[in-house]
């Protein structure tokens, strides 16, 4: 018997995304609004491709979302599949185990949610297909759950659904921990892995992989995001397919600016990029955070004027795009064309004072008495992002010191030269 599914996962419908807030200008509507959609282009795939059912590895919802209308609107979602003559098997992941929409959501009846007490096994005969499943009963689940799942039904395509974080993905909490070689010796034929949002293959025949995410909703989810298409015949797994449903589109744009020497070249450089990330987006909406680096003069003149410079990339980012691109952020890490070796062999105080800058044990005594005194103030001051969560400012972190102190060095030495 030959037939098609679909295995996707992570799809943490409607995803509150609370820092977009913080954002001037962030298209935040837009944003909410792509779990609903990608997961609608994903439906949409299934019935154009006249698939038999679809495998959700985990984490439908994200957390302890208390508004049933996510859940209505997965529900209506189902219903149009059922009328497709598609199934739907899920599985809970440690996002839908605190979820309150998980416990008393009553969902169609071509939807099966598998047991999160043991795992379990549904059979359907007509087409060969047997599968394996156990869902998260609690957030924390470190045993691997694998471990129990059943041996290969003799005479059946068998697959194995699971959220997991394999033997640990940097960026995932270690929930349900388990081996390659363990999931292999069950004798499935594919398994449909779900928990990690980066898509990643771990074996091929059989296949194991993580589909990643329906929908990135963060720039530390780039690139491409979608589901895999699968295509059996006659009990054997015949192509694989990645298949990209996403609608919004978050992309790392690193931009080189070494030997460029003025400004205005500069912004006509980074639009240029801008547009072949547009291109490769293929007409998606495009969040992009813009990297500016490199050895180059518009170095001081970014140094002291950088709120213009940023602001003239992004209107060069918003007219190369006709306003279908939001810049998140702008980044600039560039230096002096002139390396700071070469000024440090001055000798005047310049020179000296960049080479007390390089003497370690001086700079940590320096920074020492600051942090308790005038830096500490400062740094109280600064806004809540830049004291709080991924991107704070860490200066007890002795590599961020020796960082922010080389950005220091070459912003006074582009004021001093300036000053010359």
């Amino acid at each position: 018997m030959s037939f098609k599914f679909i295995h996707c996962s992570d799809i943490h419908l409607d995803s509150p995304l609370r820092k977009l807030a913080r954002y001037e200008g962030a298209p935040v509507e837009a944003l909410r609004g792509a779990t609903r959609r990608a997961l609608g282009n994903m439906i949409n795939l299934a019935i154009a491709e006249k698939v038999s059912f679809i495998l959700i590895a985990g984490d439908l919802y994200d957390g302890d979302q208390k508004d049933f209308r996510t859940a209505l609107f997965f529900v209506n979602e189902m219903v149009r599949l059922r009328q497709a003559g598609i199934r739907v098997y899920l599985v809970s992941g440690n996002h839908d185990a605190q979820s309150q929409i998980t416990r008393s959501l009553r969902l169609p009846d071509n939807v099966h949610s598998f047991s999160t007490v043991r795992p379990e096994t549904k059979c359907w005969e007509e087409i060969g297909v047997a599968i394996h499943g156990q869902g998260f009963s609690k957030r924390e689940t470190m045993d691997d759950l694998s471990a129990m799942y059943p041996c290969a039904q003799e005479g059946f395509f068998n697959i194995g659904l699971l959220h997991t974080s394999a033997d640990g993905r940097e960026g995932h909490a270690s929930y349900a921990p388990c081996t390659v070689a363990g999931l292999l010796v069950k004798g499935y034929d594919y398994w449909a892995l779900g928990h990690v949002h980066k898509r990643e293959v771990l074996h091929e025949d059989p296949w194991v992989l993580f589909c990643g995410n329906l929908q990135g909703r963060s720039i530390r989810e780039t690139g491409p995001k979608g589901c895999t298409l699968v295509t059996v015949e006659n009990g054997r797994l015949m192509q694989i397919e990645e298949k990209w449903v996403d609608v919004v589109r978050w992309s790392l744009c690193k931009v080189d600016i070494s030997g460029i020497e003025l400004p205005e070249d500069m912004v006509r450089f980074v639009g240029s990029k801008i547009k072949q990330e547009i291109e490769r987006s293929e007409e998606r909406f495009l969040a992009v955070r813009i990297l500016i680096s490199g050895a180059s003069p518009v170095h001081v003149e970014l140094a002291r004027n950088e709120e213009k410079w940023v602001n003239e990339i992004r209107g060069a980012a918003t007219d190369a795009s006709d306003g279908k691109v939001w810049i998140e952020k702008i980044e600039i890490t560039t230096c002096m064309a002139v390396s700071l070796n070469e000024e440090r062999d001055r000798d005047d105080p310049l020179g000296g004072l960049l080479r007390l800058l390089e003497n370690p044990d001086a700079v940590e005594n320096g920074l020492s008495g600051l942090m308790k005194g005038e830096l500490s103030e400062f740094i109280n001051k600064l806004p809540r992002e830049l004291r709080e969560g991924d991107e704070a400012i860490n200066m007890d972190d002795p590599l961020t010191r020796r960082s922010r102190l080389h950005d220091a060095s070459q912003l006074l030495l582009s004021h001093l030269r300036h000053a010359e």
